[in-house]
This record gives structure tokens, C-alpha cells and sequence, in this order.
């Protein structure tokens, strides 16, 4: 292949023939691979797209609505959007542009040692309990609390019963038997501080940042896990752990080979979280490097596990039930809101408060379903790309028989995500449509005990043995959405108006 600048490293999008390295040709493509599968015509109006950064939300839809009826294929067409992926972005490593499949296969030797922190048997196990609006759940509390959540629309039931279900096994969450590798450990919607409490085997991978490190060396210690983490080789070491640990690290982008190489010598079963998110077109890279790091391992251990988590602004198969009583709650407004919206929709041109569902896909065996889409475009093409590799990841691996975790988290007032105005002036007004936004120490306990509860479960859907009405329902099982699939309105039609209330709102 061509060379590359030297000062690149590692997974980057290609040069196109100005010299350039466009995402949106790039994104065009790999969702296009995906629809050929399924439908010749639709991969063309994709690949041809001239607006992509506003009408990428129209082509990931109709890749939905496909596979949703097309159930038989549905797996081939991710295999599809995955390889396309693979091939389009190279791996840049000494300035020459190698193909991803071939710069996994060849890890530099010995770029990596390892550190560890043994386990505090001294310290008791941790209860799990979710902490929620300034109290700290469990038992009875919890209980009521899940519930309500699922009569409001929050929460589906498989979610609202898995989280029951493990509320009812404590036992679930001594994990002393897991190796738990954490692909962005740092990650403030992880679940480090979880397993840190639960005796896992964390195996902690984030940049060399040693500020980072001491609040993952100082969340360890304060519970009962033992922490394995990588080196740079060429590092000099102390002798003294915890001081080392502080000099750990190593980058998903840039050494993506030798990670996985590394986690392969440990010689243990690994449960693989992919976690880290970057920015912009760097999510679309990253989200690479730890699809290459997961599926090499699992390619080598086949008692491997894989889990992700989903966002809820993402497009989605539901059942036909849930996708009816969404279209009933649109046609049920009453007649003052009726025409009070549809003044206000005739005057932008059909596009506020749109019907979210507005007619049901059949799969040729009976079954009819439903696609619910949350996408927001604020958020981007490139953030779309990332979260939907990851869902073909999950589809691909649980058809190849490996356990399978991936469960649509609420929407969060992360960081990341506030950091956008529109955004947060959305969440802040989001209430008004029945939506709720979850605080980040809410999301984190629910979703580390939605992981748990698919590792232990053996009737969980991760689970490749249990059947599934149509292989994309892996994705809506276990669904926290926080109320925006049973929005009646297309979310995007009305986030302008959340917005509008959340800036007379100040949290």
C-alpha cells in the first residue's frame, strides 16, 4: 500500500486522491457494503449520498427496516459492513500504510510487560445497590424503584427482570472467577468502580496518562479486585507496584496488534469490554481498534466473551407490541395538542413532531416489526458509524457461538455528552416528552449489573444457546432507553423544543 506521513501511527482513515482523509466517503461505504447485502438499490443511494452529515440518519434506518425483514441475512450484512471496515481503514506503522487484518497478525515482540495488584482479601464483598436521586437503592427499595421504572415506560421488561434477577442473586457478583479486560477502564460510563468491589480479575487497558492510573490504582485498592495492566517495555520499572501502575498504559489506536497480543499471553478466559469513546472520527477509530483487539482474541480462545454497551440514539428493532402502542399513543393525542403540533409542523416543513412509528415491517414469517430510531444528527455521522459496528460486532460474534453482551444504556450526563449545548439543553428538557436522562453513578451500577447478569444468566440473550425470535433483538433485550423509544415523536423533531425548555432550566 501507499505511504503514509510519518507522523501518523497506527488505525487512521484513508488517503482519497486529493490527499485527504475523509470520513464521510469512508462511512458511505461501509454502510453501503452493509446494504448490499440486503438491497442493491439502497446501497447505491447510500454510496451516492451528497449530504451524509445531515441524511445519514435515512440510510441507517433503511438498513434496519431491511434486516428487521430480513432476518436470514441480517448477520451477513453486518459480517459485511465489518469487513468493509477492516479494508477501507489501514494501520499506519513506520510511516507505510499496512492493511488492518495483516498489522494484527504481525505484533511488534515484547512492546509490552506486565504489572499487577494482587487482591485485599481483608475487604468484604460489595452489596450492589443503585445510587438514584441522592439515596442509595437496594432490597425492597430497589425493587419498587425497577418497577416503576418499567411502568413508566423507562425500562423494558427483559431489562427490568434482569436487574430483578440479579437483585435476587448477590452470589452472582463475586466475580473472582472472571478475567474482566476493560477497553478504556478510565471510562467515566464504566464499570471499574463496580467490579473493583465485586473481587474481579481486572484487566485494565487505558492510555499512559499517569493521573488517570492513580484514580484506577486508588479504585482498586479501596476495594477487593486484583488489577493486571500493560507496560510500555522500554519503561523503567521501580520494583514498587502501585508506582508503576501509575506509569501504565498504552493506546488502542497506535498498538492495537500488540494488545491483543498482549492480552493473549496472559493465558487466561477473557470477558472483553469495549468502552473508550474519543471524538469525532476518532470514535470510528477506536471503535476499530477494539473490534480488531476482540476479535483476534476471540478468534484464538473460543471461551472469550465480548460485551459493548448500546446508546438508546441509535436505530433499533422492537417487537410489533411496543411498536404498536407507540404508534397509539401518537394517534390518541387529544385535539388541542393535535392542532397546536400541526400548526407548528406545517411550519417547518413537516419535520417537528413527526410520527415515530409509522407503519410495522414484516418478516416473511409471520412476525411483524418495528424500528425505532433516536438517532440525533448533533451527534454525528462518524459517532453513528462507531456505535453501529460495534452492534455488528455483537450480532456477528453471538452467531459464531461466543457470549455476547450488549445492552442500550439510558441516555447519561456524561462529560462527554454534556459538553455539547444542544444536547444538554435537550436532556435538561427531555422530561417534558417522557424521556429521563440518568445521572452517570445510576447508569454505571445499572449497566455493570446488566453485565453480570449476562455471564450468569444461561437464559440471558448474550447467550448464543438461546434463541432469538430475529438475531437483531439481541440489541432491544435488556433495553434501558430511558423512555425514548415510547416517545411518540420522532426524537429528533422534538429536541429542538427540549431544548427551548431546557434553557430556561438550569439543571
Amino acid at each position: 500500500m501507499a505511504a503514509a506521513t510519518p507522523a501518523l501511527r497506527g488505525i487512521q482513515f484513508p488517503l482519497d486522491a486529493n490527499g485527504q482523509r475523509r470520513s464521510a466517503t469512508v462511512g458511505r461505504g461501509i454502510l453501503g457494503a452493509a446494504l448490499d447485502v440486503l438491497d442493491g438499490d439502497a446501497a447505491v443511494a447510500c454510496r451516492d449520498e451528497r449530504d451524509w452529515r445531515h441524511a445519514y440518519p435515512t440510510h441507517i434506518r433503511r438498513l434496519v427496516e431491511l434486516q428487521a425483514a430480513s432476518p436470514r441475512d441480517t448477520v451477513a450484512a453486518c459480517r459485511a459492513g465489518l469487513d468493509a471496515a477492516w479494508a477501507a481503514l489501514p494501520f499506519v506503522r513506520d510511516g507505510v500504510a499496512v492493511p488492518l487484518r495483516d498489522a494484527m497478525a504481525t505484533p511488534a515482540p515484547s512492546a509490552l510487560r506486565t504489572l499487577s495488584l494482587p487482591r485485599r482479601d481483608d475487604v468484604p464483598l460489595q452489596r450492589w445497590e443503585v445510587p438514584y436521586k441522592g439515596r442509595r437503592l437496594h432490597g425492597d427499595a430497589l425493587a419498587r424503584q425497577i418497577d416503576r421504572w418499567y411502568a413508566g415506560g423507562i425500562i423494558e421488561a427483559s431489562h427490568a427482570q434482569a436487574l430483578h434477577l440479579a437483585r435476587d442473586n448477590p452470589d452472582w457478583f463475586d466475580l473472582s472467577d472472571r478475567y474482566m479486560v476493560l477497553l478504556g477502564a478510565g471510562s467515566e460510563a464504566g464499570p471499574l468502580r463496580w467490579l473493583a468491589g465485586w473481587r474481579a480479575n481486572i484487566v485494565a487497558i487505558d492510555l499512559a496518562r499517569p493521573a488517570a492510573w492513580q484514580k484506577i490504582v486508588q479504585r482498586v485498592r479501596a476495594g477487593n479486585a486484583s488489577l493486571v495492566a500493560p507496560m510500555a517495555a522500554d519503561v523503567a520499572a521501580s520494583g514498587d507496584a502501585e508506582q508503576d501502575l501509575t506509569q501504565a498504559g498504552c493506546d488502542l489506536l497506535s498498538q492495537a496488534p500488540e494488545i491483543a497480543a498482549w492480552l493473549g499471553q496472559l493465558g487466561q478466559s477473557l470477558d472483553i469490554f469495549a468502552i473508550a469513546y474519543l471524538d469525532g472520527e476518532r470514535h470510528v477509530r477506536v471503535s476499530l481498534a477494539m473490534d480488531a483487539i476482540a476479535a483476534t482474541v476471540s478468534g484464538a480462545e473460543p471461551r472469550t466473551t465480548l460485551a459493548w454497551m448500546a446508546t438508546p440514539t441509535d436505530v433499533f428493532l422492537v417487537p410489533q407490541s411496543l411498536a404498536e402502542q407507540v404508534k397509539h399513543a401518537y394517534d390518541e393525542r387529544g385535539v388541542l395538542k393535535r392542532l397546536a403540533q400541526a400548526g407548528v409542523r406545517a411550519g417547518s416543513g413537516g419535520r417537528s413532531f413527526t410520527p415515530h412509528i409509522e407503519q410495522l415491517v414484516s418478516s416473511g414469517d409471520g412476525r411483524l416489526w418495528g424500528v425505532v430510531d433516536g438517532l440525533v444528527v448533533e451527534q454525528g455521522p462518524n459517532y453513528a458509524l462507531a456505535k453501529r459496528l460495534q452492534q455488528w460486532r455483537a450480532l456477528v460474534a453471538r452467531a459464531e457461538g461466543f457470549v455476547a453482551s450488549i445492552n442500550v444504556a439510558p441516555s447519561t450526563r456524561t462529560a462527554s455528552v454534556v459538553s455539547n449545548a444542544a444536547l444538554a439543553a435537550g436532556f435538561r428538557g427531555a422530561d417534558a416528552f417522557g424521556i429521563e436522562v440518568f445521572d452517570p453513578d445510576t447508569t454505571n451500577a445499572l449497566m455493570a449489573a446488566l453485565w453480570v447478569h449476562d455471564l450468569r444468566h444461561s437464559r440471558s440473550s448474550a447467550m448464543p444457546q438461546v434463541p432469538l425470535e430475529h438475531p437483531a433483538m439481541l440489541l432491544s433485550e435488556g433495553a434501558n432507553h430511558g423512555g425514548l423509544w415510547r416517545t411518540p415523536y420522532l426524537p429528533r423533531s422534538v429536541l429542538p423544543f427540549a431544548a427551548m425548555l431546557g434553557l430556561t432550566r438550569r439543571s
